[in-house]
């Protein structure tokens, strides 16, 4: 007795059934979403589940921190009715919310395909609708609630099934000196669990990239991670991390090309409106004209006003989001900023001055306004449109009739794309204005009158899609005859996709699919372009058709322009890494050094190249790297795409 070996046991024991919680929380995660992490077996889940280990000892070992201390610290009074009970408390509430964390991920992944992190509230943290929503999210989850709860009670039932009774120390030299023993050993073998498990290769702890080492692809990091290791990794971080200053600026700009001046075209009599729709998570997918150019079985389109458009635009079927939130649309489609991690809008630098499609329309007289149905300040919208310059924001509030509110996120696309028809009517010639639209997103609903109306398809969005679409035919029907309607450019991108039905959508690099498309009536901008475009090209495309001739800085390219370098893309995964893709590889990164390479066409990422690099890969590592110092140093130190002249 004296030697608290009952105690050491009852401790090891409590801790391996939060292992067990751990392990059932993975199996539940690729139960959940393995339509996205693609897991083809048990044998390929046990590797995983494997190598996730290390990631749940970190997690277990911090989570649990105080209830081990107060397990083995030596102290007799450690057996003592009144203390167990407070030591179940500490080891039930702290596991609670720890472990609720990776239940929450179980069906924000979908929406999200990211881990939590320290910035998973950003989506809500300034919604004035929180309680409503939070009550809408529990009823559509409901089911994960009542397995949440199912576990955390069994959890209490094993915990009690090794109970410690007080004891009765009859040596007190022999029980302080193995209580001093167990401790310090304690202590040194949770430090190793802490570190990931393994003191000579753990010279430092391990972070959210270890979680790439044995992955066959980047999605299924994934589930390698748990969902309290990358919270817990990430809280307190901003995630723009100055990278090693490993170029020069002449090696930089001579690679990248990031400093812009177009020659005045004179393509257009006036100067023209600019209208950007940011249409709210409706990717390429759903899109019928931009879906032309690929072979996919039995595909159906669920736009059929845009895909009419698109007849007279100019489109660009191989378009890709460098966004992954609609808080991180924003600046990636208006500015060109992508944002990774943390959003660029939410971050310590987003009060910049930042040089945009807003910026340069301002410099040359425009009117400038944004439109957004949810409440103002939803998203950080409202403070992001005043960094960026807007003149005026029309939100909500402006509209000031909640009779068109659909309960859960704000005014309903038809009505509010109706009302920004109105003010537009008002205001003065040349105008740039912006609308990020909100329906066509969970819950998924539309309105009453509306319900049968629109092809329900496969999954919840396409019924979404349907109506948001018919809500801009509609903008177009009443804005044909206005008098600025045949002087104004619409470009038509999305924030990120959303839900995919089709398997060539469902691979790794395809999930960042997104819609791009650029139309003027009676304009020669016109045709379907092939090459590579995303978020990022839209400020400098703004930029060369306004005639803006003075130099800015951007990462993007103009997608009328023929004197560019060759188009990339870039955006990140969830496991700490990047991907820039050109015409010909895709290149994964972990902000030091590449760590894969693919063939073009493996969307899916299933054959890593990296053993026979080639000099093109080795370019493209080098470009990846360039743009990562570039950026980080940009952004932290605001030079970045960000000043307009120079």
């Amino acid at each position: 007795m004296d030697l608290r070996l009952k105690e050491f046991i009852a401790l090891f024991y409590r801790i391996i059934l939060v292992y067990f919680c751990y392990f059932f929380c993975r199996l539940l995660f690729v139960y959940f979403n393995n339509d996205l992490v693609q897991v083809k077996s048990i044998s390929h889940l046990a590797e995983l589940c494997y190598y996730g280990l290390r990631f749940d000892n970190v997690a277990i070992v911090y989570s649990n921190m105080i209830f081990i201390l107060m397990s083995i610290i030596p102290w007799k009074k450690t057996t003592y009715l009144q203390y167990q009970r407070v030591l179940f408390w500490v080891y039930w509430l702290c596991n609670a919310f720890f472990l609720s964390l990776n239940f929450i991920d179980f069906a924000y992944y979908r929406f999200n395909q990211n881990r939590l992190m320290n910035n998973f509230l950003e989506v809500v943290e300034n919604e004035t609708n929180k309680t409503g929503l939070l009550f809408h999210f529990a009823w559509v989850y409901l089911h994960l609630i009542i397995l949440f709860i199912a576990m955390l009670y069994l959890l209490a039932l094993a915990y009690k099934k090794v109970r410690i009774y007080p004891v009765i120390i009859e040596n007190y030299w022999r029980y302080g000196l193995s209580s001093f023993i167990l401790f310090f050993g304690s202590i040194a073998l949770f430090i190793l669990g802490a570190r990931g498990g393994d003191f000579k290769k753990s010279t430092r702890p391990i972070t959210l990239i270890d979680a790439m080492d044995n992955v066959r692809t980047p999605q299924q990091a994934d589930v390698v991670l748990s969902s309290t290791f990358t919270l817990l990794k990430t809280i307190g971080q901003d995630n723009f991390n100055k990278s090693k200053d490993l170029f020069s600026d002449e090696e930089v700009e001579n690679e990248l090309n990031t400093i812009k001046q177009y020659p005045p075209s004179g393509r257009f009599e006036r100067q023209p409106n600019v209208i950007v729709f940011i249409l709210e998570s409706m990717g390429r997918e759903y899109w019928g004209a931009l879906n032309e150019p690929f072979d996919i079985p039995d595909y159906k389109s669920y736009t059929p006003f845009l895909d009419s458009l698109a007849s007279h635009s100019l489109i660009f079927p191989n378009g890709f989001a460098t966004s992954r939130k609609s808080i991180h649309g924003m600046p990636s489609i208006l500015a060109g900023i992508p944002s990774f991690e943390t959003s660029y809008a939410s971050s310590l630098y987003s009060r910049q001055d930042v040089g945009s499609v807003v910026s340069i329309a301002n410099e040359l007289g425009y009117h400038t306004s944004f439109f957004h149905g949810a409440a103002n300040g939803s998203m950080g919208f409202l403070g992001f449109a005043n960094t960026l310059g807007f003149e005026r924001y029309y939100g909500r509030t402006e509209f000031n009739d909640d009779k068109e509110f659909d309960g859960s996120w704000g005014i309903w696309d038809e009505p509010f794309l109706s009302y920004m028809k109105t003010v537009l009517d008002e205001q003065k010639t040349p105008f740039l204005s912006s609308v990020f639209t909100i329906t066509s997103h969970e819950p998924y609903v539309i309105p009453k009158a509306y319900e049968g109306k629109f092809d329900k398809g496969n999954i919840p969005m396409h019924q979404c899609v349907g109506y948001t679409d018919n809500a801009l035919r509609n903008f177009f029907k009443e804005s044909h005859n206005a008098p600025w309607f045949e002087n104004t450019i619409f470009i038509f991108t999305a924030d990120h996709s959303n839900q995919v039905h089709y398997p060539f959508y469902q691979k790794t690099i395809n999930r960042f699919a997104n819609p791009l498309m650029i139309y003027k009536p009676k304009s020669e901008l016109k045709g379907v372009d092939m090459r590579l475009a995303s978020h990022m090209d839209i400020f400098p495309t703004v930029a060369d058709l306004l005639d803006y001739s003075k130099p800015f800085k951007s990462w993007g390219r103009s997608l009328i322009s023929d004197q560019e370098y060759h188009p990339f893309v870039i955006n990140y995964f969830s496991g700490g890494s990047y991907f820039m893709m050109d015409e010909n590889i895709i290149c994964v990164h972990n902000g030091e050094k590449a760590i894969g390479f693919y063939d073009i066409n493996d969307k899916n990422m299933e054959k890593n190249l990296i053993g026979n690099k080639t000099q093109k890969m080795i370019d493209l590592e080098k470009k990846c790297s360039m743009y990562l110092e570039d950026y980080f140093e940009s952004l932290m130190s605001g030079t970045g795409s960000i000043q307009n002249s120079h």
